[in-house]
């Protein structure tokens, strides 16, 4: 118990409340490499889920690729870039990694999330002369949006647990507390980085939730006017 009060009291205290090497630093870096990773995995795999979905084809590969992306180990891919790219282009390398972890949870909700959709909902689309695009653009994407979310908000927990390890090639973030607290043997320090992780991915996951719980709601009061809509337009 004495150890987490010390961890509190190292957050708390007013060397970590600012300057470079403070907590809100750190906490910015943490998230400025978690959302440039999730949205350049998203810029890659929704188009690609969202195709996969629609037609129907390809599904077998990408259950496959995602799988096999979900069974890389996170460390030593983010290490194996790292001597790939050299140490020169440590961000890079590190990017690379976040995004390839990413990848496959979002592609997985983008492409669940059209084929979960009621197939009478999208034949009755079809029968009132709605086009390909019209089916994807004005049901299969509205209606797919929260296993869409869902994929999102897996795929950003993910990265901010890897961002953790980036600290060990010395990329900033809140991990680095973690590995200079166990290269110092000082485990309050330690202790005090993993509860600002944890806290970290406590609110962001939360945040998902409230936006997941949101756009389900919204979806099934557009589900039955999605017809008229369209009617009208």
């Amino acid at each position: 118990m004495n150890l987490f009060g010390d961890a509190i009291a190292w957050i708390f205290s007013p060397e970590r409340l600012g300057g470079a090497a403070g907590i809100p630093a750190a906490l910015a870096a943490h998230l400025s490499f978690t959302a440039v990773a999730v949205l350049i995995a998203a810029a890659i795999a929704v188009p690609f889920g969202w195709a996969i979905g629609h037609s129907g084809r390809g599904r077998e590969v990408a259950v496959a690729v995602s799988g096999a992306a979900r069974a890389l180990p996170s460390f030593g891919l983010m290490l194996m870039l790292v001597l790939v790219f050299g140490v020169l282009h440590k961000p890079e390398a590190a990017m690379v990694a976040f995004v390839l972890l990413a990848i496959p949870s979002i592609l997985a909700g983008a492409y669940t999330g059209v084929q979960a959709i009621d197939r009478s909902v999208i034949d009755a689309g079809k029968a009132m002369g709605m086009t390909p695009w019209q089916v994807l653009w004005r049901i299969e994407v509205p209606l797919g949006m929260p296993l869409l979310v869902g994929g999102l908000r897996a795929a950003t927990l993910q990265v901010i647990a890897t961002v953790t390890l980036a600290a060990y090639v010395a990329l900033g973030g809140l991990g680095q507390y973690i590995i200079t607290g166990i290269a110092l043997r000082d485990y309050t320090q330690v202790l005090a980085g993993a509860i600002l992780v944890t806290a970290l991915a406590l609110v962001v996951d939360g945040l998902f939730a409230l936006v997941q719980r949101w756009v389900r709601s919204r979806v099934g009061p557009r589900q039955g006017r999605v017809f008229d809509a369209t009617l009208i337009s």
